[in-house]
């Protein structure tokens, strides 16, 4: 009897244990998160119960194994077990305590900050950051699990005398990747480019998306997505739209005919942009910057505050003016002369200039079977 109560007792009693703890801990993180509105942490502490009460519960058990007096023969198996569960379950409740402090700090920090580009940056850290401590406390659990094994202890001499051998053939086999991480580091505290950005790469307009240590995403405006090494934005120039203040000038071309109201057509910009919202104001323009044998090329600068409103700002001008044109100044439009040209002042059709003297008649010669 005894031998069959002190297991149901030993086990039962850590189960009960775990989820009397658990629950009495969630309740006072619910008063606290109620108490505290203004912080998040509390509440985020909570997406970590799950793993809190695995390591209450396998400590517990790993603690009060050998009273139990369950499974003799197996012992040392279940005890080696219940160890790598135990590591296991504390890396987890670690990160996830360590991503509520950093998610609580950020959360802080973009109340009181209100520049976008900064509570951008500051993202784009955080983000990296969370990565670099999830990837070392794996390694760190990873490394402990393994040194629980006798036979990796005395392995572990060997292996750090040829440190160095197998750091140097690490370094040159894994060269991209180790690339890619300190550039990945370097984007993040560099602020050459953060989570939401509006950037230009190799002609595709887009936001970006995801930064990690090795790759970065960009959502294309027809929500595709470019994912590149993130070696490529130390290495290559890119256009970086939200770098600095977000407020963008855009331009937009037509190619009218010559004889097209140039002045009418600045005093319809302005009325465009009167009545379009995503205009900011600051400035406006319409100059003629080039001519060719048979057009004008008309060019107009307008200005909004970002890169969304500066693609719509472009849009509504380009559409209205030729509109505009069509149905009031038809004759404004680009078309292809053929008729003679005319002569210049003072000379008839067909009569041509010598140099040095006086005009003269030219008459053409009939040709053969004309």
């Amino acid at each position: 009897m005894e031998n069959l109560l002190r297991p149901v007792i030993v086990v039962g009693g850590s189960v009960v244990l775990t989820v009397l703890i658990g629950w009495a801990t969630d309740r006072l993180l619910c008063k606290a998160d109620r108490r505290h509105p203004e912080t998040p942490l509390w509440g985020l502490l909570r997406r970590g119960r799950i793993p809190y009460q695995l390591v209450l519960a396998v400590a517990m058990l790993r603690g009060s194994y050998d009273a139990a007096r369950l499974l003799q023969d197996h012992r040392t198996g279940i005890g080696q077990a219940l160890t790598l569960v135990l590591i296991g379950s504390t890396a987890w409740l670690v990160i996830r305590i360590a991503a509520a402090i950093v998610e609580t700090s950020y959360s802080r920090y973009a109340r009181m900050h209100h520049d976008p580009a900064r509570v951008r940056r500051v993202r784009t850290q955080v983000t990296l950051i969370m990565r670099v401590v999830s990837a070392v406390v794996g390694v760190v659990a990873a490394a402990s699990m393994l040194l629980t094994f006798p036979p990796m202890r005395a392995a572990g001499a060997s292996l750090l005398a040829s440190a160095g051998i197998l750091g140097i053939v690490a370094g040159v086999a894994a060269q991209s990747t180790l690339s890619n991480m300190f550039a990945g580091l370097q984007i993040a505290f560099g602020d050459m480019v953060r989570i939401g950005d509006t950037v230009v790469v190799d002609g595709e307009w887009g936001t970006v998306e995801e930064i990690t240590l090795t790759f970065l995403t960009v959502r294309t405006w027809d929500e595709r997505r470019i994912t590149m090494p993130v070696s490529y934005f130390t290495s290559k120039p890119f256009e970086n739209w939200s770098r600095g203040t977000p407020q963008m000038t855009g331009i937009v071309y037509w190619h009218v005919d010559h004889n097209a109201p140039v002045e009418l057509m600045r005093e319809k910009l302005r009325d465009i942009l009167r009545e379009c919202p995503a205009w900011d104001g600051r400035a406006c323009g319409l100059d003629v910057t080039d001519t060719t044998p048979n057009t004008l090329q008309v060019r107009a600068l307008v200005t909004a505050k970002d890169a969304d409103d500066i693609w719509t700002v472009r849009v509504r001008v380009r559409e209205e003016m030729v509109r505009w044109l069509s149905r009031e100044h038809p004759y404004a439009l680009p078309k292809v002369n053929t008729s003679d040209a005319a002569p210049p002042p003072g000379r008839l059709p067909g009569q041509s200039v010598s140099p040095g003297g006086p005009a003269r008649r030219v008459h053409e010669t009939p040709r053969p079977g004309r």
